[in-house]
């Protein structure tokens, strides 16, 4: 039996609550982490788990064996990294979930990640609202706006930066709009983050102003509105990821730049672990590290 792997398997279950979640955690199967979990109560000739149908719980023992697991855990760890070099390069799979924008641009950056760890996986998971982040198996997650869970870890990293745009054949047949109030007379093409598609928020530099709109074209991926407005749909709200190059080139307009989309922080949420694998961790750090190279993301003042 390897003590230290089934050490880990029983603190993810114990974590988790759960033998599949625990799996999808450590890259296992669940049988895997269940046989790995009996053995380690074979070997201690200790009952740490009350296993039933619809639920697990821990032991007296279990609960007493948390605190030692952990410090073993934390030992042999401390020791890889200080002794062995390989243990400085994260090895295994990374579920990062993100809005489509940002998942963009950190798949622009993610090579230089890969190439540093070479058993390194990052799936993707492009999602405008949030998810059940153990069910799901998810070890990161971007989120737009406060974080009301109390029960995640939660880093704020950057803020978003958005323009109102349009394209120039839309705004040949329309008065451009200068403030708020003169939306309501366009077409809005809206991304409906989270489930808001009624409602646009834009600040004059000191207070916030929110209108609302009466899209009829709404859509939950970023990507799928920034085609439709410059196919000349409407007015939308984009993210300068998307919409900063079309502006440059001339194939958006940036509307009313006096009264700018108000910026919501980039906050990244992850289960709370007191050992986050080195694997979460190095993605982590990239994702903290890609954010600031974009100065319209690092700073909540943009000039």
């Amino acid at each position: 039996m390897d003590t230290i792997s089934a050490l880990r398997a029983f603190l993810r279950v114990a974590e988790t609550g759960s033998f599949s979640a625990a799996a999808i955690d450590l890259g296992l199967t669940q049988p895997a982490v269940s046989r790995q979990v009996s053995a380690l109560e074979g070997h201690l000739n200790t009952r740490l788990l009350h296993r039933t149908t619809n639920a697990l719980a821990l032991t007296v023992e279990g609960e007493q064996m948390i605190a030692m697991a952990l410090r073993v855990v934390e030992a042999v760890d401390a020791l890889n990294e200080a002794c062995c070099v390989e243990s400085t390069m994260a090895s295994g799979r990374v579920r990062l979930s993100l809005p489509a924008p940002l998942g963009l641009y950190v798949s622009d950056r993610l090579a230089g990640l890969l190439e540093r760890n070479p058993g390194l996986s990052v799936e993707l998971v492009f999602r405008e609202e949030p998810s059940d982040l153990i069910g799901e198996g998810i070890d990161l997650e971007v989120r737009l706006g406060p974080v009301s869970d109390c029960s995640l870890m939660c880093r704020r990293i950057g803020w978003t930066t958005a323009f109102l745009v349009a394209a120039p054949r839309y705004l040949e047949e329309r008065s451009m709009p200068k403030t708020p109030d003169d939306i309501s007379a366009h077409e809005c093409v809206c991304y409906s983050r989270a489930g808001d598609g009624r409602s646009w928020s834009f600040s004059d530099g000191s207070d916030e102003v929110s209108v609302r709109i009466a899209p009829r074209l709404i859509a939950n991926n970023a990507v799928a509105v920034h085609r439709a407005v410059l196919m000349g749909s409407g007015l939308a709200v984009l993210s300068h990821i998307l919409a900063a190059p079309d502006i440059e080139a001339g194939r958006l307009v940036n509307v009313m730049p006096d009264f700018p989309p108000a910026r919501l922080p980039i906050n990244v949420v992850y289960p709370s672990r007191r050992n986050m694998p080195l694997r979460v961790r190095a993605t982590l750090d990239f994702l903290v590290e890609a954010v600031r190279e974009d100065p319209l993301m690092a700073s909540s003042l943009v000039s």
